[in-house]
Formats: C-alpha cells, structure tokens, sequence
C-alpha cells in the first residue's frame, strides 16, 4: 500500500501492517473526538512515526498512485478532521 505524507513523499508500506497502524489511528480519532489536543498531537506523531518506520521510501522519480493520504505531522487539527472518514485517517 503506497502511503503519501503531504509535505514528505510516498512510503510502501506491506498490508500485514495495518492492524498497528488502525490501532493508533483509532487513537488519534479518540483524541479528537474527545478535543484533546495534547493527545491528538501525540497521536498523530505516532502514527505519522510508525509509517515511517514501517514503510519503505518510494523513489522521487518513480510516479505512482497514494491509496492513503496522511496530513503533515504539524497538521493544524482541523485539517485533520477535514480528512476523516468514518474509519478515521485509514480505512479498515
């Protein structure tokens, strides 16, 4: 699954991984819920960290379609709730 970071680039990252990264996307979506800033900015730092550490960089040249987009690690928290489906940033 190729995964975009807006403002980083494209990371591959396998499917078996996205039980873990549900994981914490369900807890960035409570934090939001719950207008807990602290938590939502720890929340999205680590989801944002597991992606990078979990996929593999995309090269610059090679162009290929994102099946996720994630907002920027410094993403005002409204942009992220604009970004938020009933899944929460990734589906499943």
């Amino acid at each position: 699954m190729i995964v975009r970071i807006v403002g980083e680039g494209q990371l591959d990252v396998a499917e078996e991984h996205l039980d873990a990264l549900n994981r914490l996307d369900g807890e960035l979506q409570t934090a939001l819920e719950g207008g807990d800033d602290a938590a939502f900015r720890a929340g999205l730092t680590a989801l944002l960290s597991r992606v990078r550490e979990l996929g593999a960089p995309v090269p610059d040249d090679e162009i290929v379609p994102s099946d996720l987009l994630l907002p920027a690690e410094d993403a005002h928290v409204d942009e992220v709730r604009k970004m938020l489906s009933a899944d929460g940033l990734i589906p499943g």
